[in-house]
C-alpha cells in the first residue's frame, strides 16, 4: 500500500482537517470525503467542493508542469475536458455507500 505525506502546513496546523482521500484499489476508485464540513458552518457545500475540485486541478497542472514540464494551459484545459467529458458519459458506475463519522 502507498500513501501520500501529510503536507507540513497540515502538520503544524492543529485546526487541520482532511477534506479528501481518494484510492485506486481493486479496481476501482474508493473515496473518503468530509462531507458536511461547509454546510455545518452556514456555507454552500456543493459550491465549496466545486472550489475545491478546482484548486485541485490546478494543483495538478502545476505538479505536472514542475515534473515532467508540461505546458500549464494545455494541462488545465485537457483536465476541464476530460472531467466535461467523464460528467457527461461516465466510463464506469459510482458506487458505494457514504458513511458519517471521523477516526
Amino acid at each position: 500500500m502507498k500513501t501520500l505525506v501529510v503536507p507540513p502546513a497540515a502538520q503544524r496546523d492543529e485546526k487541520a482537517v482532511q477534506l479528501l482521500s481518494a484510492w485506486a484499489a481493486e479496481r476501482g476508485l474508493h473515496c473518503t470525503m468530509n462531507i458536511g464540513m461547509w454546510h455545518d458552518s452556514g456555507r454552500d457545500e456543493p459550491t465549496a467542493w466545486g472550489i475545491l475540485l478546482s484548486d485541485v486541478a490546478r494543483h495538478i497542472v502545476n505538479a505536472l508542469q514542475e515534473q515532467y514540464g508540461l505546458d500549464p494551459s494545455d494541462t488545465l484545459a485537457d483536465i476541464r475536458q476530460a472531467f466535461d467529458r467523464e460528467l457527461g458519459d461516465p466510463t464506469s458506475d459510482v458506487e458505494g455507500a457514504f458513511h458519517h463519522g471521523h477516526t
